[in-house]
């Protein structure tokens, strides 16, 4: 009877355990055929290694448990950064800073997935970028980079969208962050900015001493027209009292008072005696 008990006791046991186990089977397999995907994501589905073209959008979703896989794929914006070096036109060698924000649409994520994997920014994204770079800055010189960064930046983003729009990754932003040229450059760009700002300050004091020049040449012509103006008044003066003097009899009186040194004469003479008008010393002679 205590065997039989004992035995019992072991087949209790043992159906506890396979309940168990089954139990815990059940709750595996029911975890295992649901999903959720999250928002801003899509669920790429394999059966046996074999990708489904259509995704799983957000929300549950029931699965085959063991058959199927669900690879959650991220659709929100994403940012890569790629450092690149180039050559320019005219054989000067860049280095570059590119900042790409993009993300990936919905749609395409399972086509993306089979082709490339979920490694896509090394895989496609980093390659694209260096070579769109050395495509578009091969086509500037070093100085248009400069004076041209905006539209060498479109033109950059341009080729890249090009070459990546067929993965479904769709470019949100381009920026250049950072553009580096070689030190002999440098220093030739500010050696050039250093002779145009002496040649503008050259022009500017040539400028400035041909302003004083005319400026002299007109203070002296206005000096001689004031005294050559002056003269003429004077001139005119002249004529005017001589041509009314010619018309009076005090002319000739006129004329001898111009000439009088303001002297009275010494002696006066004619038919009259001599009067000696001199002032006369008296001797005083000592008795």
């Amino acid at each position: 009877m205590q065997e039989t008990a004992a035995q019992n006791r072991m087949k209790k046991s043992r159906r506890l355990i396979i309940i168990g186990v089954i139990v815990v089977f059940v709750i595996i397999m029911a975890m295992s055929s649901v999903t959720t995907i999250n928002s801003g994501s899509v669920g790429v589905v394999s059966i046996f290694g074999a990708v489904k073209e259509v995704p799983l959008y957000e929300g549950l979703h029931t699965v085959i448990p063991f058959v199927t896989t669900v690879t959650k794929m991220d659709t929100r914006t994403q940012g890569v950064e790629a450092v690149c070096a180039a050559a320019s036109k005219d054989l000067q060698t860049i280095s570059t800073t590119i900042v790409v924000n993009y993300h990936v649409t919905e749609a395409t994520a399972p086509k993306l997935y089979a082709s490339v994997g979920r490694d896509f920014q090394k895989v496609i994204i980093v390659p694209a970028i260096q070579e769109s770079v050395k495509a578009v800055v091969a086509q500037y010189s070093a100085e248009e980079l400069i004076t041209k960064r905006q539209l060498v930046s479109t033109s950059i983003a341009e080729k890249l969208s090009a070459k990546i729009n067929s993965y479904g990754l769709i470019i949100e932003g381009f920026n250049i962050t950072n553009l580096e040229f070689s030190d002999s450059f440098n220093a030739a760009i500010e050696a050039k900015q250093t002779a145009q700002q002496e040649a503008l300050k050259a022009e500017q004091d040539l400028n400035r001493i041909k302003i004083e020049a005319e400026q002299t040449v007109v203070n002296a012509k206005a000096q001689a027209d004031a005294t050559r103006a002056a003269a003429d008044a004077q001139a005119y003066s002249i004529d005017i009292i001589q041509k009314q003097l010619a018309q009076s009899g005090a002319y000739i009186e006129y004329q001898k008072i111009q000439k009088w040194n303001g002297e009275l004469p010494q002696v006066m003479g004619d038919s009259t005696p001599i009067i000696d008008f001199r002032e006369k010393t008296t001797a005083t002679t000592t008795p």
